[in-house]
């Protein structure tokens, strides 16, 4: 914390300011020059007090601390060092964005004030900020420091189960946990085919042989589906943060109560990359507003750990004016799209990915309305951007882009509804399998 200035100030001196201004008013509309002139003291004494009042230099420091808890809480803790002289610290605290509460306590603070705070969002955050002025003997009070002292932190998202999951239309690799369409070993079952160059020995089908063969040097053997992996691309449009609060909607920084759409859009990609990588597929991700958060796609526990870090540091960026950036994506990959779909900045990026031959999933991450506490005005909004928002999904449909929203009040439960997308097709080929 930088050292106060030199002069203080004190509602002494301003007290005895007013007080001589109203008295020589007073005198000057009554025409009483002897009125007039007891306003005189007053003046002398508020400008040698103003002169003479001088805060100590030095000598303060404010250190605060976040850790998270087991239970997902962060507790903090806050250690106040008051400079000499000073007779109580009066703090002004802003909890989890909540309204500013003022306390004071009394100098010199011996112990740490320590609390408890509730993670009301995933991702970067400001649990709590102070600001610390010191009050000294006369009400002379130290200056606010230029910036309330915070400490930044990152809560992981929650992460969800998940059952049979959709995999890509093509799969590629030459091992994993799936089998592809193309001939090779260790997957199911494919067919009997006659013995060729470059068969192994040991896959003669010796009683298929005895059957199908017409002469004594017809060998047949077993061939079975090649196993491969897949290449799932998260890609989040974190380009807007809408609370579930219709009267909260273009609000500047997070929702104080509820969830968002990025919780849920951080909670899906932190779910979609552990269940991918521990099936042993390649997972990647892309943002649609920053270049920083670009993960390649790879497998692998550190993979993951770097995934689920740079998912937790996703926050909303101020795009206005820019265009959604345009995400490489690699040959066949699956395509999850995290979005809320209110704008149509991410329309020709996603009819692209499917016209070029990528199955993309459109995570739908906006949280069911709650109109509780909103204006007429707002809700007549509300209705109509809607309505925008339905032409968007029914032409991401027609194109061919499959729709999943990440939170459902009705209807089937997540898992189920994911196992419906990872059924394949009928209308495709059996190149697209699932667990």
């Amino acid at each position: 914390m930088s050292d106060p200035p030199a002069w203080g100030f004190s509602a002494g001196p301003a007290a005895q300011a007013a007080t001589a201004l109203l008295i020589a008013a007073i005198g000057l509309l009554t025409g009483r020059v002897d009125i007039a002139l007891l306003s005189l003291p007053l003046t002398v004494a508020a400008a040698l007090t103003r002169a003479r009042r001088r805060l100590p230099a030095g000598g303060d420091a404010i250190d605060l601390e976040i850790e998270a808890t087991p239970d997902g809480r962060l507790t903090y803790r806050l250690a106040i060092t008051a400079p000499p002289g000073a007779d109580a610290a009066i703090l002004q605290c802003r909890i989890a964005g909540g309204p500013v509460r003022t306390c004071a306590i009394a100098c010199p603070v011996g112990a740490p004030v320590t609390g408890t705070v509730s993670a009301r969002h995933s991702g970067p955050q400001e649990p709590i900020a102070v600001d610390c002025q010191f009050l000294w003997t006369g009400g002379l009070l130290g200056p606010l420091p230029a910036a309330p002292v915070s400490a930044r932190r990152a809560i992981a998202p929650a992460r969800r189960p998940l059952g049979r999951l959709p995999l890509p239309r093509r799969l590629a690799g030459t091992v994993g946990g799936h089998d592809s369409i193309r001939p090779g070993s260790g997957g199911e079952f494919r067919d009997i085919h006659p013995y060729g160059p470059g068969e192994r020995l040991r896959r003669i089908d010796w009683k298929a042989s005895a059957r199908h063969g017409q002469n004594a040097g017809d060998l047949y053997v077993r061939r079975s589906h090649a196993e491969a992996d897949a290449t799932v691309m998260i890609v989040i449009d974190s380009r807007d943060d809408v609370s579930e609060r219709l009267a909260e909607w273009g609000s500047e920084g997070p929702a104080p109560e509820g969830i968002s759409s990025l919780d849920l859009a951080r909670e899906a990609a932190a779910s979609l990359a552990e269940a991918y990588i521990g099936a042993g597929d390649r997972v990647g991700l892309r943002d649609l507003s920053s270049h920083r958060r670009m993960v390649g796609h790879s497998g692998g526990r550190q993979h993951l750990w770097r995934l689920l870090r740079t998912i937790e540091l996703t926050a909303a960026v101020d795009t206005e004016g820019r265009r959604a950036l345009t995400p490489t994506i690699p040959p066949g990959a699956l395509v999850y799209l995290l979005s809320t779909v209110l704008d149509d900045e991410m329309l020709p990026l996603a009819l692209t990915w499917a016209a070029n031959g990528h199955r993309v999933i459109l995570i739908d991450t906006l949280p069911p309305a709650r109109e509780e506490g909103s204006r007429r005005s707002e809700r007549i909004a509300h209705r109509i951007v809607m309505m925008e928002r339905a032409d968007r999904l029914a032409t991401l449909a027609a194109g061919g882009v499959q729709r999943l929203a990440w939170s459902e009040p009705d209807g089937l439960p997540l898992s189920a509804r994911l196992a419906l997308l990872g059924r394949p097709p009928r209308r495709l080929a059996s190149a697209e399998v699932t667990r």
